[in-house]
């Protein structure tokens, strides 16, 4: 005899559990003491923007990311936001728009690099009111690159100048490193054999002044919950 499951099929989700499938499906948790609630937000893999990536590449969307960045400003019942970072970078403008809406958060903000946080991942990194890396993660500094084909114009060339120092500004804005340390990192020719750059490891991080502390995650949640604005 068959099971009539209509009434299951009927049923419509209240909003807590569409609220919980649309974190899982963007990698995020709500989480911390009853009063003073963090939202956990993860970048992992390629940050995707205008264009889709392969579907073998694991990405973060930029359009599911920043409606959950409006939502958490907006919830009374959030405390605070948790940034994990794991990613190799990706589209500029979409990193970028991403850091820009968190920089600019009322609610207490910390950022943790774990693995990397590479190329656009450092604008990320650094756009929260304290940001932290794990000992063994690294973090990739380079110049601007471009794929696809590339009129060989001096416009061409203006827009890749001004889209670097979009990123250095913003990044010497929201971190301690100056602007003329930010590109030597960049412009370094003796560290990567197939480009130019640098890799920063944890403690180096710390040491140019690009990330404020060495951490571990608990270190970050305390830090978290202390904050206040």
């Amino acid at each position: 005899m068959p099971i009539n499951n209509n009434k299951n099929n009927n049923t419509e989700k209240t909003g807590s559990e569409e609220q919980y499938e649309r974190i899982q499906n963007i990698g995020a948790v709500i989480t911390g003491p009853k009063n003073k609630k963090i939202y956990c937000l993860t970048i992992i893999g390629e940050i995707e923007g205008h264009t889709y990536s392969s579907p073998e590449t694991k990405t973060t969307k930029y359009e599911h990311v920043i409606p959950e960045l409006v939502a958490i400003e907006q919830d009374p019942k959030i405390s605070g936001l948790l940034l994990l970072l794991n990613t190799v970078g990706g589209d500029i403008e979409a990193g970028l728009a991403i850091a820009e809406l968190i920089s600019g958060m009322s609610k207490p903000s910390v950022s943790m690099v774990i693995g990397g946080g590479h190329s656009i991942g450092v604008p990320l990194a650094v756009c929260t009111d304290m940001s932290f890396i794990a000992k063994s993660a690294t973090m990739t500094i380079h110049p601007v690159r471009t794929t696809g084909m590339t009129l060989g114009t001096s416009q061409s060339f203006e827009y890749i100048k001004r889209m670097q120092e979009r990123i250095a500004n913003f990044v010497t804005s929201n971190s301690k490193i100056s602007k003329k340390r930010f590109y030597e990192l960049c412009m370094n020719t003796e560290e990567l054999s197939l480009d130019i750059g640098t890799v920063l490891e944890g403690e180096q991080a710390v040491k140019e002044k690009l990330i404020n502390k060495l951490g571990t995650l608990s270190e970050a949640i305390n830090y978290l919950l202390k904050l206040k604005k």
